[in-house]
This record gives structure tokens, sequence and C-alpha cells, in this order.
């Protein structure tokens, strides 16, 4: 599957979230596009639709206790896909979570919070994304090597002027 033909499914479940769907789905494209770059292995290149939810805190500490048997909040969380029924995986992100690192208040509207915001936000879903194509962050070396990655593939959507831009309603 090239990149442009991977789906990206988005679900907003977050009351005061905006998402921008489309800006969401091009920035997984350029991800995508610029793999290489940003060493991303082509075995670790899962083909299919990607989904990915943006949730609250509380809703993701459900999916962070069912599935991996710990109740506290996380900043993401990702589940591989299967190829057979055509998933690539997918990316569950807290908006909360970046919301509260980047020190942004419930109905700020500074811009440069926002902007912040929409980077953290982002840096979550490329986490997620490297951990679909192989990543993982376990180890000391291992972190440092995804920690490397992430740093990449943010150059690669900032340069396309590629950040969706979350905000908080």
């Amino acid at each position: 599957m090239t990149p442009a033909e991977r789906t990206v499914v988005l679900t907003n479940r977050h009351p005061r979230l905006r998402v921008p769907a489309d800006a969401v789905a091009r920035a997984f494209r350029l991800l995508e596009e610029h793999a290489d770059r940003i060493r991303l292995p082509a075995a670790g290149r899962p083909a299919g639709e990607l989904s990915v939810v943006v949730l609250t805190d509380p809703a993701l500490a459900r999916i962070h206790a069912d599935f991996l048997g710990d109740p506290t909040t996380t900043d993401v969380i990702t589940f591989a896909g299967d190829p057979a029924t055509g998933s690539a995986g997918e990316i569950c992100v807290s908006a909360d979570t970046a919301a509260r690192f980047v020190g942004l208040p419930p109905g700020a509207r500074r811009p440069a919070r926002q902007a912040a915001f929409a980077a953290e936000l982002t840096l979550y879903l490329v986490h997620g994304w490297l951990h679909l194509g192989g990543y993982d962050d376990l180890q000391p070396a291992r972190k440092r090597r995804m920690r490397a990655a992430e740093q990449r593939a943010l150059a690669v959507l900032r340069a396309h002027g590629a950040i969706p831009g979350f905000r908080f309603a």
C-alpha cells in the first residue's frame, strides 16, 4: 500500500477538542512518504487502514487498565493491526495529557500555548506510528533510537507545515 492509498480514520472522543481530520491524514501521508528519511524499516510499514482516536485522560486510562493492566493515565497507546482484516493498527492519544504537559489551561486561547499543544499532540501521533513501525522504548538504547526517529518525523512535518492545528474550544 502506498502512502496515498492509506485510509486514516480519525475519531475524536474529546468534547472540547477540535481536530482537523484532513490535516491529520496529510501528516500521516507525509510520514509514510518520508519513512526512509525517518528510518522506519520497510518491514515495519503495515498495510491497511490506520485508526486514530483522540480521547480524554479518563477514557485512555480505562483502555490502559483494560488492555495493559495499568489504570493510570498515559499519553499514547498503540494497538497493532491485522493485515488480513485490512487494519494497519490503532493509535489512541490523550488530548488532556498533551494540554497538561504544555500548561494549556482549559479555555486558553493563547496562540503560543495552542501551537505547543498541537505539536505535543502530534508527537503522540508520531510516537504511536513509530510503535506500529516496529520501534519500542522499553530499553534505554531503543528509547534513544525512538526519540531520534520522533525528532526526524517532526522535522519532516514542520518542513511541510504539516503539524495539525489541534485546538481546544
